[in-house]
């Protein structure tokens, strides 16, 4: 008798051990369960941030910028108005497409623009409705939704004075208000030459010999 009860004793006392060893397993497992998940919102936050503001912001900004820049600058492209420092020291607003073309704008682009000009004859419309923002280095102009630089030598055969017929004349009109009239592309690479087209005609320039080549409604005529 005294052998049996000390068997059935000795059998609690493992099923107690073993109950406590089952219950210490669990715990860990609990634990061990509770950090995995934690690591796993730790990882997919690091993932979702970094790939948001690295790929997803970068492409953004880098890629989508020359994007928009290649595309010409719409009016509702990102960032708003723009306010830059002119060199006389006061402050010019960008809005509409011309804004939108800065924002769109390379950084290569903005440095060769240089400072915004200042002046009765520095921004405003045009008479024949394009609106306009002259810089050290170029214009930006728009007549509609879309916005174009035009820079260089090719501006300056532009702002030529012209007559009618696109020759050069001290009494005709140049820009957008001349036979060209207004730009309908920024400045491509043709083979070689610079080229701008415009309303009513093309001009292109050729780097290797600094020659310019005005076209006024299919017809070439004296750069100036």
């Amino acid at each position: 008798m005294h052998q049996v009860f000390r068997r059935s004793a000795a059998a609690a006392a493992a099923i107690a051990a073993t109950t406590l060893i089952v219950a210490g397993c669990s715990d860990d497992d609990d634990d061990n369960a509770s950090s995995s998940a934690t690591s796993s919102v730790s990882v997919s936050t690091d993932a979702g941030a970094g790939a948001s503001t690295d790929a997803g912001a970068g492409a953004s900004t880098d890629a989508g910028a020359d994007a928009s820049t290649d595309a010409s600058g719409d009016a509702n492209a990102p960032g708003g108005d723009v306010k830059l420092p002119a060199a006389d020291g006061t402050e010019v607003s960008l809005t509409g497409a011309i804004a939108g073309k800065y924002n769109a704008a390379t950084d290569k682009q903005k440095t060769d623009l240089g400072k915004p000009l200042t002046g009765a004859d520095a921004s405003g419309t045009s008479e024949n409705g394009m609106t306009f923002q002259q810089f050290d280095g170029g214009v930006i102009s728009s007549k509609g939704d879309t916005a174009y630089i035009t820079w260089g030598k090719i501006r300056d055969a532009w702002n030529v004075k012209r007559d009618d017929t696109g020759a050069p004349s001290e009494s005709g009109k140049g820009g957008s208000s001349g036979p060209l009239g207004a730009p309908t592309s920024d400045e491509t690479d043709e083979g070689g030459l610079k080229q701008s087209t415009f309303e009513n005609g093309k001009i292109t320039w050729d780097p290797k010999t600094d020659t310019t080549e005005v076209t006024v409604k299919d017809k070439v005529v004296p750069a100036k």
